[in-house]
């Protein structure tokens, strides 16, 4: 620590805090790795390790290794029906739901090198926390192919309302999917 740095925190001051790795209007994602005095928002905490919690605004984080922390919003969304002809992403053979509540659904999944996931629809936004290294091929109903690179640790925000299956090409790969209601 710099003595500049160790005088401001001496009088109070704080570092500015990193800016969110994702804000929307339905979540403040932040990665995290320490202890957090009270949350700002109801959230969802996702480790590294693959576990989530739950906390109320106001509680306190205990620090318990890197992850992120899922802050919802109170920005509502009509239940979108399922006219797609597709199951719901989740569940889905192998998946383990972690935590469900009123605001969300966590889910616990690990691909299979090589083997597609069923053809599923995604009712609802979702917040994927990936946790290995690896790359993952998205195929549309009409064929249309999209390889995305995942490394550990990154994070994505995706939209309800679409449909596909995944396929691991490369690597192993492993997330947790926070749904939101």
């Amino acid at each position: 620590m710099t003595l500049s740095i160790f005088v401001l925190t001496l009088l109070g001051f704080q570092a500015p805090a990193a800016p969110p790795a994702i804000d929307n209007q339905r979540v403040q994602v932040r990665e995290l790795d320490g202890p957090v005095d009270s949350v700002a928002y109801d959230s969802v905490w996702v480790s590294r390790a693959g576990h989530a919690t739950f906390l109320k605004k106001g509680d306190k984080h205990a620090a318990e290794g890197p992850g992120i922390l899922i802050g919802l919003k109170d920005f509502k969304v009509e239940p979108l029906d399922n006219k797609s002809g597709y199951p719901a992403a989740f569940p889905r053979p192998g998946s383990k739901k972690l935590l469900e509540n009123a605001r969300v659904v966590v889910w616990d999944y690990s691909w299979t090198p090589g083997v597609p996931t069923p053809m599923h629809f995604h009712d609802k936004d979702v917040v994927v926390y990936y946790l290995d290294d690896g790359d993952l091929q998205s195929t549309t109903p009409s064929g249309e192919k999209t390889v995305n690179l995942y490394k550990p640790g990154m994070i994505r925000f995706n939209l309800r309302d679409r449909s596909h299956t995944e396929t691991l090409i490369r690597g192993k790969q492993h997330g947790v999917m926070t749904e939101l209601k």
